[in-house]
């Protein structure tokens, strides 16, 4: 039996290709715009598998061309301006090493700003603080960095996470502030990267807004069954595993093709250690998946109301609602009336712990976590 030291299912980044399940015609999209100079609105829910898709178009373009370099922004735990500024400034420092002749001119400009630049201690990546005294002094420093970027001898592509954050924001131009700047760059392109579908909707598809109709959009959808199933049994084969085809069934059918739950399953699943997988291996390994994240999910009844906990065991029992108000789900699952069924709704979305999903009749409402859904489901 070949080493099984290393889990070929990655849940975490982007490793290397053979690693990547498909996603071939939203890598080529993203691919077109970049080399067109077309700026790409991404919208997906979490956990579909928005970050490795950009890692691995990121893959694909540093190997074409070494005069192409791209930077991979989070932004989902900024709270204002400042924050926004740090991690761009620090993306930049760790994608040009200060000895390279870019970061040396990089190292250059951000002295002028006086920063104080330190190194976390585990990773080696590069931390940034500058202190400012106006809003003026932000927004001319954000401008600086941008202005950096698009001086170079090389192509920058700037994927930015989470960026529906900015609407968060204290500061009520940062929108503005941000297209004004980025209207005028010819150098550098950028991924606008969302989850929460309808505030990047809002940002990007009102006339009201400031990045209205400025991008061109890419919704991140499941990867289709047949390739996703012939990328499961790859992986195990190539480990000298077997893996009956009802168990991939049961795989994609339990975690419904979502890329983090898929590839979690399969990253457990694998750490059995078993040589021929069937069904009950499959279960096993979805025991043990809920088993280990049951104190998170039992941490979320302390901050929530009873009937709020009630709503959602009662959306997990149903896997999926559209009529939330109907008669029999609030009968059912004693909700009360149809304004509280609207009241708790609506709270456990701004809580991202209800998802509404949209098609072109209805919405429909899922618990966010599927792993939290399957786990309700169980226990209740």
């Amino acid at each position: 039996m070949k080493d099984r030291a290393l889990n070929p299912f990655i849940i975490k980044g982007y490793v290397a290709k053979d690693l990547f399940c498909n996603r071939k015609r939203e890598v080529d999209e993203l691919l077109q715009n970049i080399r067109n100079g077309v700026d790409t609105t991404l919208i997906s829910v979490r956990r579909m598998g928005k970050t490795g898709l950009i890692m691995r178009t990121f893959n694909e373009l540093e190997q074409e061309s070494e005069s192409i370099t791209a930077i991979y922004v989070d932004i989902y735990s900024t709270r204002c301006l400042s924050d926004f500024v740090k991690l761009l400034a620090e993306a930049i420092l760790k994608k040009f090493p200060e000895k390279s002749p870019i970061g040396k001119r990089f190292l250059l400009l951000l002295k002028a700003l006086r920063p104080l630049i330190t190194y976390d201690s585990i990773t080696g990546d590069p931390q940034v603080s500058i202190t400012y005294q106006t809003t003026a002094e932000k927004e001319y420093t954000l401008k600086g960095l941008l202005d950096f970027l698009e001086q170079q001898e090389v192509s920058v592509i700037i994927a930015l996470d989470e960026f529906q954050q900015i609407m968060e924001y204290p500061e009520n131009n940062v929108e503005a502030l941000l297209r004004t700047y980025i209207q005028q760059m010819k150098n550098v392109s950028f991924i606008f990267c969302g989850s929460k579908r309808t505030m990047m909707i809002e940002m990007f598809g009102n006339a009201k807004r400031p990045f209205y109709a400025s991008t061109r959009y890419l919704y991140l959808d499941k990867i289709e069954e047949e390739p996703y199933r012939d990328f499961i049994r790859r992986l195990f084969n190539e480990k000298e595993v077997d893996i009956d085809e009802d168990a991939v069934s049961y795989i994609l059918e339990w975690t419904e093709r979502y890329t983090f739950y898929t590839q979690s399953l399969c990253h457990t699943l694998f750490d059995q250690g078993e040589e021929h997988i069937t069904v009950d291996s499959v279960k096993r390994a979805c025991v043990s998946v809920l088993n280990q994240n049951e104190p998170i999910f039992l941490q979320y009844r302390e901050f929530l109301t009873p009937a709020q906990w009630n709503f959602l065991i009662a959306v997990a029992k149903e896997h999926s609602v559209a009529q939330i108000t109907s008669q029999r789900f609030i009968s059912a699952y004693h909700i009360g009336t149809p304004a509280n069924a609207r009241r708790l709704l609506n709270a456990l979305i701004d809580k991202e712990l209800i998802l509404s999903l949209p098609d072109k009749r209805q919405t429909f409402y899922k618990v966010y976590d599927l792993f939290f859904s399957r786990w309700l489901e169980r226990e209740y």
